[in-house]
């Protein structure tokens, strides 16, 4: 009997020696992941930014692009203006044009066909890794779309949810405007728990990144072209939350 205890005891060991050795490879293999993608943002900047996100439930990032990635955006989205359809507002059957509450056009990406903004799809993968390593997201999927709210267009106070679909996480606009100047409009409204609101103006590079079932916003009326490059990172892929409430 003592015998089979120290087998037992033995085993117990091994299993937990393979089992320490699994967590210490998993770890060095997330640390070598995120110096492969630290070209882009240091760990220092993102654990500095998911504090602010974590008390604030949002965050801004001034020069989250950087000049190549801007530039490369930048030209796709002049490039593409004539594939700009008028965004409604509600999802699946019950998306409606309301040009009274919702006033942008959008161009929905695809990772596969948008090759040329490839330096964009790593920086949203870097960006999913860091919300799923630090914050415990379990983020597994994202949609992004081109934004142009034309002269006069603006976006009335809502929520990044849908009734019949919730599984958007993390909602982040990215500004593609250039020289853009105090009195130009377009600022995006953030309205805070305190029930006042805090105006965030569309500068360019700028990335603002809040938790999209719990802040409500709106876009202030623009007094020239407004572009941005809006998205969300989803807790299960747009194609299976299109059936999950």
């Amino acid at each position: 009997m003592v015998h089979g205890n120290r087998i037992d005891n033995v085993n117990y060991l091994v299993e937990g020696f393979i089992f320490l050795i699994f967590l210490l490879t998993n770890e060095l293999h997330l640390l070598t992941f995120f110096d492969e993608l630290e070209n882009y943002h240091k760990q220092e900047d993102w654990l500095s930014w998911m504090d602010e996100l974590s008390l604030n439930d949002y965050v801004i990032v001034d020069n989250f692009l950087d000049v190549h990635g801007l530039n490369t955006i930048q030209s796709f989205f002049q490039s593409h203006l004539d594939s700009f359809t008028k965004a409604g507002i509600g999802a699946l059957g019950d998306n409606v044009i309301r040009q009274d509450i919702r006033g942008d056009y959008t161009f929905w990406l695809d990772r596969k066909r948008d090759t040329a903004l490839d330096d964009f799809w790593n920086l949203v993968d870097e960006t999913m890794y860091v919300y799923n390593r630090y914050c415990f997201l379990g983020l597994s999927g994202y949609e992004f779309h081109l934004a142009h709210y034309p002269k006069g267009g603006h976006y009335d106070k809502h929520l990044d949810q849908f009734n019949n679909r919730n599984n958007r996480t993390i909602s982040m606009v990215m500004y593609l405007n250039r020289n853009w100047q105090k009195g130009d409009g377009g600022e995006l409204e953030i309205f805070l728990k305190d029930g006042t609101s805090l105006l965030v103006e569309p500068i360019e590079a700028r990335c603002v990144m809040f938790k999209s079932a719990v802040v409500p916003h709106g876009v202030r009326a623009s007094n020239k072209p407004r572009y941005s490059l809006t998205g969300w990172l989803l807790h299960y892929p747009s194609a299976v939350g299109k059936f999950l409430g």
